[in-house]
């Protein structure tokens, strides 16, 4: 019995140590994103940073889709819809930031992590791998914080 248990504490302990590492993953992606989409932004147009945030947004909530139509042996339908469907919603909240307020970018990536955890503790979790929605769930946190940010204190937006 005393084997067990140290065997599920160790497995919790590994268990623990791997979303830890898998949240820092995702907290330097982000970092590297919001430098580059900074600069972009900065040096370039603001347009171009903000295209970047937008693709990459469309691109994190589409994963999602596809790991649902990747379910064997055939993708279900009502999945697939579900998936569709918020790809339409964080799809819709980046256009509207991406010609008009940047909090309209910020708010999909902040809404977005609520999805990642839907797929880390929840229903989701049948087809979505741990290890992507653990790492978007920091990511996300960071680049809505970084939009806020950036365009809050005035660093970035200035006339295109």
């Amino acid at each position: 019995m005393l084997l067990i248990e140290t065997t599920l504490v160790t497995q919790a302990q590994a268990d623990s140590q791997l979303i830890v590492r898998v949240l820092i993953e995702g907290a330097i992606g982000a970092i590297m994103l919001s430098v580059i989409a900074f600069l972009l932004s900065r040096f370039t147009r603001d347009i171009v940073g903000r295209s970047l945030l937008v693709i990459l947004l469309f691109a994190a909530a589409g994963a999602y889709f596809g790991f649902a139509a990747g379910i064997l042996p055939r993708p279900n339908p009502i999945w697939l819809l579900i998936e569709l469907v918020q790809v339409i919603i964080f799809g819709t909240l980046v256009l509207l930031g991406w010609r008009g307020s940047p909090y309209w970018i910020a708010a999909g990536w902040a809404l977005h992590p609520f999805w990642d955890a839907w797929h880390y503790i929840g229903p989701g979790q049948s087809f979505a791998p741990m290890a992507y929605a653990v790492a978007c769930f920091s990511f996300d946190l960071i680049v809505a914080v970084f939009i806020i940010l950036a365009y809050g204190l005035g660093l970035l937006g200035g006339a295109e």
